[in-house]
């Protein structure tokens, strides 16, 4: 299998990540599971009918196709494999590979411990209202399982901060790999030690047709922050909050679109300071370099630094944050998603809280979650 974050889908928005959607067909465009490809090559109506409702046509074929050789590439790999090793010893290493990082999440749960720690925190808004989206989250250590209960949390809002069930147990399943050692593989034996409860029709298990686009992005980092915060109510010893946001910023132009999302601070910890300027929590996307993207696209970065005394201060100092300035020379549309705009990530054990961040447009003011126009020469700003 692979999966991809590709640049355009359709939908109401240039880059597919729309602010101020309320149902999940405006997003972008939803097919069930159809075969791309048979033995015959390229299914070329099913390839028609994705490439007729994406702005960026030839790029998206490009990164399909792209996608298709990487699985025939893995396909490759494990014919070998199961040639030289047989097909019996493979499926019993994959089967031990996964029950030794259960047996290792459960031990170290098992550690700890009974605990059992709350927490509560919020984000600033769902893209349609700046009403504050609850976030709540109890957590158990029982029998060598993390419990993960989010029961209180909002209901389902109208906007698309909103996760499906598989966001709140990524999420789960990350916090609890943070605690592990090094050496346990990722797999999802690590998830067999993990139970979420997530009530049907809240934020963090919403029914179709809500709109999720923002909840993989902005509602799972929250869910992460409120997690670690619930395990130091424990008196678990975990990090203090970082950025808690991908600082998602979406550009659409004619014929082109772009999307990154930008780093930011880590929290501090026993271990240490937090680092500065990398992608916090559940982020997995790689810095975007300049040079590449004023190559490519109708953009030049005026500013690219570290945003100086930013982190918090305490013993063990958190991260600081980056800034990040666009200048646009088309005339295109850009979307932000973004958070901790208006609340500052928190202190732990004492420690001061970081700043929170800034979005402007030529030095004026923009929301956490908006869209706008751009003219040639306009500067965009991401603190």
């Amino acid at each position: 299998a692979v999966r991809a974050h590709h640049a355009d889908i359709g939908g109401m928005s240039p880059g597919s990540m729309p602010q101020g959607a309320t149902e999940l067909v405006q997003e972008g465009l939803v097919l069930p599971p159809v075969r791309l490809a048979t033995q015959n090559g390229i299914a070329e109506d099913v390839m028609s009918i994705l490439l007729a409702n994406v702005r960026t046509p030839d790029e998206r074929r490009g990164d399909m196709r792209a996608q298709l050789g990487a699985c025939a590439a893995g396909r490759a790999s494990w014919r070998a494999l199961v040639a030289r090793e047989g097909i019996a010893r493979v499926q019993q290493a994959g089967q031990a590979l996964m029950d030794y990082a259960e047996r290792s999440a459960r031990e170290a749960l098992r550690a700890l411990g009974d605990r059992v720690g709350r927490a509560e925190d919020a984000l600033e808004g769902d893209g349609v209202t700046e009403d504050d989206v609850r976030v709540v989250a109890t957590v158990r250590q029982q029998d060598g399982r993390l419990v993960c209960d989010f029961t209180g949390s909002s209901a389902q809002v109208r906007g698309n901060v909103n996760a499906p069930l598989a966001v709140a147990r990524a999420a789960a399943v990350f916090v609890l790999r943070t605690m592990l050692d090094d050496e346990v593989p990722m797999n999802d034996g690590i998830g067999r030690a993990v139970e979420v409860i997530a009530p049907r029709g809240t934020v963090m298990n919403a029914t179709w047709p809500s709109a999720v686009a923002a909840g993989n992005v902005e509602l799972s980092q929250r869910m992460t922050d409120t997690l670690f915060a619930a395990l130091a109510d424990a008196g678990i010893d975990v990090p203090a909050q970082g950025q808690g946001t991908m600082n998602n910023v979406t550009f659409g132009g004619a014929g082109w679109t772009f999307y990154e999302t930008l780093g930011g601070g880590q929290g501090g910890s026993s271990r240490g300071p937090g680092p500065s300027a990398v992608h916090v929590g559940m982020s997995n996307t790689r810095n975007t370099p300049i040079e590449s993207l004023e190559w490519s696209l109708p953009l030049r970065i005026d500013e690219y630094a570290i945003r100086r005394k930013t982190g918090g201060e305490g013993a063990a100092r958190g991260g600081d944050g980056v800034v990040r300035r666009y200048r646009v020379l088309e005339r295109c549309t850009v979307t932000l998603l973004t958070e901790r705009r208006r609340r500052s990530p928190r202190g732990a054990a004492g420690g001061a809280a970081g700043a929170p961040g800034r979005n402007s447009l030529n030095g004026k003011w923009l929301p956490a979650k908006c869209r706008v126009e751009m003219a040639p020469g306009d500067v965009l700003s991401i603190e």
